[in-house]
């Protein structure tokens, strides 16, 4: 067993765990790391963790191998913006509609025709080798 901790600097976060893996040459490709994190041979932050694509953030620890690594902030760290759900909207009130709007067709809307230039015979898209 090692007793030092080996500081990773990240340039972008969060990064993937099996990605981790790969690019600190702990894993041999990504299938590798996903396997070795599914057969429990990775803990983070002290506890065994099975998640492959488990977020790594500046300040978590990654344990493998008997060797643990920090992961640390660069200076120049690209913070990648999480996806955030859209707030709830309130529901709006229904507001009767005036009499010139109602009284329009539903024809003289125009309808985009959809054009496909799929082969008709095997619907397939054409390929261009250019």
């Amino acid at each position: 067993m090692h007793d030092d901790i080996i500081e990773v600097e990240l340039e972008e976060e969060p990064i993937e765990l099996c990605k981790l893996l790969k690019v600190l040459d702990l894993a041999e490709g990504g299938g590798h790391a996903k396997l070795l994190i599914a057969d429990g041979y990775v803990g983070v932050n002290g506890e065994l963790c099975t998640q492959k694509r488990k977020k790594i953030y500046a300040g978590d620890t990654v344990h493998f191998d008997g060797d643990t690594f920090l992961m640390s902030a660069a200076e120049n760290m690209v913070q990648r913006e999480q996806h955030k759900a859209p707030a709830p909207k309130a529901p709006k009130a229904k507001q009767a509609a005036p009499a010139k709007q109602a009284a329009k067709p539903a024809a003289a809307k125009k309808a985009k025709k959809k054009t496909s230039n799929r082969d008709e015979n095997t619907g397939r898209k054409p390929i261009s080798f250019g």
